[in-house]
């Protein structure tokens, strides 16, 4: 029988065998002897150390070399920078980049699985010392391949398992839109819910839909439609919602621009948002309170995220062992929702 060559030890096969967070078994074998007894306890780096031993362990050299010539570079990988939203948070970062004497550099991966694998190994190549995720699909499995190299990491805007990450409490955004709907006597609501790997929309949509079963009035499967987190995508599933013998009386579009796409498509079946049906957006853009009805949404602390994110991300970079936040955000009410007819 011929052998069979053995998968190489990496900070994970460690951190699943001790029952470990591999940040925490990545900052004890990577970190200066002097540092190693403020990553861990002194018994939880004896435990990782003999078992890194036992398994033969061996440091990615490339990694290494991250944490022991600092670059002051951070990259930045986000879907799209034309998004308004993501240009903000990414202003914040840069922000408080600047403030610590790190720059920043960013890169597109259009969402797409192939794009983000690539743009990181690019980054990665540029010798930065740590990373952000604005474009973090909800499974998490990429991002787990990204932890067992020991790039050091921080998640802005969404989440994804248990990497660190700084969003805004998209969840109670939901629940804000469900108090604010109920109290103008909207039972019968539809949802841009946004893309089905996203944990925005993911978490707007269940703030709302668990608001609402809390009230007696579950949101049928057929009120909730994905779509892209643009204008274009808001429109197409607002016109889907819309094709059906009873129209809801509310539109909730998980972020400002899809809402937009969502007001188009009512004007196009003779319907006007505010006066016909009622239509909340997410993240509060500069744009909303502009449009021809303006338009009642969920402001975000963009700025916040970004900020928070990066200074998150130092932390890190400096041992220390960080947990997730999420910033609260606040409803904002214009003429775009109104009581129910």
């Amino acid at each position: 029988m011929g052998t069979q060559r053995s998968r190489p030890v990496t900070l994970r096969t460690i951190a699943d065998q001790l029952g470990l967070h591999v940040s925490t078994v990545s900052r004890v074998l990577h970190a200066k002897p002097d540092e190693s007894l403020r990553a861990a306890s002194t018994s939880t780096v004896e435990r990782i150390r003999r078992l890194a031993d036992e398994l033969g362990y061996q440091p990615n050299p490339h990694a290494t070399s991250l944490r022991t010539r600092r670059s002051n570079l951070v990259g930045v990988l986000v879907p799209r920078l034309s998004d308004m939203v993501l240009a903000t948070i990414y202003e914040g970062i840069e922000e408080a980049a600047a403030e610590h004497g790190l720059s920043t550099f960013v890169a597109n991966t259009g969402d797409r699985p192939e794009a983000q694998r690539t743009r990181t190994n690019m980054v990665i190549g540029r010798r930065v010392d740590g990373m952000i995720f604005g474009d973090a699909h909800g499974d998490g499995r990429f991002l787990d391949e990204v932890a067992d190299r020991g790039i050091p990491f921080v998640l802005v805007s969404r989440t994804a398992g248990a990497h660190p990450s700084v969003t805004c409490d998209d969840y109670l955004g939901g629940r804000l839109v469900a108090e604010h709907l109920l109290e103008l006597g909207h039972r019968d609501v539809a949802i841009v819910a946004g893309e089905p790997y996203a944990s925005t929309g993911i978490d707007r949509t269940a703030g709302l839909v668990d608001r609402y079963r809390e009230a007696g009035l579950p949101v049928p499967a057929d009120r909730i439609a994905q779509s892209r987190f643009d204008v274009s995508g808001g429109h197409a599933a607002t016109a889907r919602l819309l094709d059906t013998p009873n129209r809801p009386t509310a539109i909730f579009a998980v972020n400002d621009f899809a809402a937009i796409g969502a007001i188009g498509a009512l004007r196009n079946q003779g319907l006007r948002a505010g006066d016909d049906v009622a239509v909340v957006g997410f993240n509060d853009t500069p744009l909303a309170a502009e449009l021809p009805v303006p338009l009642t949404t969920v402001r975000s602390p963009m700025l916040d995220m970004g900020r928070e994110g990066l200074r998150t991300l130092l932390r890190l970079l400096e041992g220390e062992a960080v947990e997730s936040k999420r910033l609260r955000p606040e409803l904002i009410v214009r003429a775009s929702s109104v009581p129910s007819p």
